[in-house]
């Protein structure tokens, strides 16, 4: 479906065009005073300098070739504004289109394109923590909002599996129990099924690891030893890499899950490796691939940068790969079996210099298309109630998995104090609620900004709450229970001011989110439910809906509440959290 701002946009550049002004004057938007009228445009103002008038001639002049049965209001105003209202039948038809149409009328921007989001970066072996939970919700929230508009979509954990971290873990466990078959270099046999560490052990294995080699150069240099034979092939270091990857990667899915984040593809470093050397070779052939201090790097630095641009390094002076080697690998390997349009990487915005030099390698060597859409989504750190990094009590960083128990926890606390629910439905209630107050906390917020997390808000029925706007779709669920068959009863007139109020916001879907898609900006759902959602509690609150005596009055009241709760259930599923059936 089209727009309303561009079906009115449309008619208000014919009326400058039958005015006798040029139709680019016409452009409407949504007015700042809606007090006063829904849309304005401010052409005349600026047609004024042009025709050599007053803008109030001109105003006065389009306003009268504008009257027509679409708008209740069409006016000209000092000193040579257009004020307009829609008319009740226009909004009523505009609704039911949007009522009738597959996921709203929403036109699918992306329809024929696909995006890959990387969003993951999980490091096999070590637990996720506080800071994996941005990139988990934002990326999944963006991967969603693409798919609603239209793109083919594949999110994309890249996995951290393929690093020292292996060979520090190798070696500590090579420390620990040296007569395991793995080390053996004679050895021909199988390899046991059973890994030779549980989970809990993995995980206390490699910090241990990691703190040894900062003071003991033999064992850093036994653990930058075992990276290269298990990266060049060696079977029995291969066969405990099989190992630390089935163990990590259950664990894994089973927090993610809990996060209601999937990935299409849980594709890691080490997936990109057999691309390195070829990548390596053409960049070489192609001349962007130069030595420097023993190290090989390719330049990106461009005329006109305000800030230094390091070149991005390839292969370090020993010949093994970093980040970058990867990320550009990863790249290749994605272009190869997925040719994708646009390519989004969802860390933490520290990062963006290292991607910045990765785009420009990518695009300077040919590894992707130039017109291959590549957005770093930078974004910002999540503190304390007290804006301090969030800390474990003996100064630790918190897990994840250690977070998502604490709102949990705190919101089946409020759930059973206040017999939200029966108890039979404590615990899928409180899943949901406390999901979305964690989703919807974090991304309310711009991406970019750092945020402080305050439990007790997040987690309130009243404000700006994910718990809110579940509370409002959930209210509406009662009272559609409660009439009976509501899903093919037709939008109706606006019945009063609430009532219009409530349709002029429906109508703001697509623009939503349009806005969100082309600005990577889920907060901008946020705002725009928010806004929903305090349109339909007004609406309820000075409307009689269930107690109405007229009946066609009130199919007209269930059909436009009906209509939000859907709008409501589609963007919290882009948002990645649902509503539970009471509340």
């Amino acid at each position: 479906m089209e727009k309303i701002l561009d079906i009115i946009s449309k008619k208000m550049e014919q009326a400058f065009a039958d005015a006798g002004y040029d139709a680019a004057y016409g452009r409407v938007t949504v007015s700042n005073r809606p007090d006063l009228c829904q849309y304005q445009c401010n052409g005349a103002l600026s047609a004024a300098k042009v025709y050599k008038c007053a803008p109030i001639q001109i105003a006065n002049a389009v306003a009268e070739k504008l009257q027509g049965e679409d708008f209740s209001m069409c006016q000209a105003v000092m000193p040579g504004f257009i004020n307009l209202n829609l008319s009740d039948s226009f909004l009523r038809d505009y609704l039911e289109g949007m009522r009738t149409a597959p996921d709203f009328g929403v036109e699918k921007v992306g329809s024929g394109k696909m995006a890959i989001v990387d969003y993951g970066g999980a490091n096999v072996a070590k637990p996720l923590h506080i800071g994996h939970l941005r990139p988990a919700i934002i990326g999944e929230s963006l991967k969603r909002l693409h798919s609603f508009m239209g793109y083919e979509t594949i999110g994309d954990i890249h996995l951290g599996d393929w690093g020292l971290q292996m060979g520090l873990i190798i070696a500590e466990l090579q420390v620990r129990q040296p007569d395991l078959c793995y080390f053996d270099p004679d050895y021909t046999g199988e390899y046991p099924a059973e890994a030779p560490f549980t989970l809990s052990e993995l995980e206390e294995i490699y910090p241990t690891a990691s703190a040894k080699k900062k003071d003991d150069a033999e064992f850093a240099e036994k653990a930058h030893i075992a990276t290269y034979e298990l990266q060049q092939g060696r079977a029995g270091y291969r066969a405990i890499w099989n190992h630390i990857m089935r163990i990590s990667l259950a664990d894994l899915h089973r927090i993610y899950d809990a996060l209601d984040v999937h990935f299409e593809a849980w594709l890691g470093e080490s997936d990109a490796d057999p691309y390195i050397p070829a990548m390596i070779e053409d960049l070489k052939a192609k001349g962007h691939a130069v030595y420097s201090e023993g190290a090989l790097v390719f330049p990106v630095a461009e005329e006109g940068d305000k800030k230094e641009i390091p070149p991005c390094i390839l292969l370090k002076s020993d010949g093994a790969a970093i980040y970058a080697t990867t990320d550009l690998a990863t790249m290749v390997q994605r272009m190869q079996d997925h040719n994708p349009d646009k390519m989004l990487y969802v860390t933490d915005k520290r990062q963006n210099l290292h991607f910045e030099q990765v785009f420009r390698a990518a695009k300077k060597g040919g590894i992707v298309k130039e017109e291959t859409v590549l957005e770093h989504v930078g974004h910002g750190t999540m503190n304390g109630a007290d804006g301090k990094p969030f800390k474990t009590r003996d100064g630790g960083v918190l897990r994840l998995e250690q977070l998502l128990s604490d709102m949990t926890d705190f919101v089946r606390s409020k759930v059973v104090e206040n017999k939200i629910v029966a108890a039979e439905e404590v615990e899928d209630t409180t899943a949901k609620i406390a999901l979305a107050a964690l989703k919807y906390g974090d991304l309310s917020n711009q991406p970019t900004k750092d945020y402080n997390f305050d439990l007790e808000r997040f987690a309130a029925f009243e404000g700006n709450t994910g718990p809110y706007i579940l509370y409002t779709i959930v209210r509406i669920k009662s009272i559609l229970a409660r009439y009976g068959a509501w899903e093919e009863l037709p939008i109706t007139l606006p019945a009063n001011p609430y009532a219009q109020e409530l349709m002029l916001c429906i109508t703001k879907l697509g623009p939503a989110l349009e806005s969100a898609l082309r600005t990577l900006s889920p907060n901008l759902i946020c705002a725009y439910i928010y806004e929903l959602a305090g349109a339909v509690n007004k609406f309820y609150h000075e409307t009689r809906i269930l107690t109405e005596e007229d009946k066609e009055l009130q199919k007209g009241y269930i059909s436009l509440i009906a209509l939000a709760k859907n709008v409501l259930e589609k963007c919290i599923d882009i948002l990645g959290f649902t509503a539970p059936e009471k509340m």
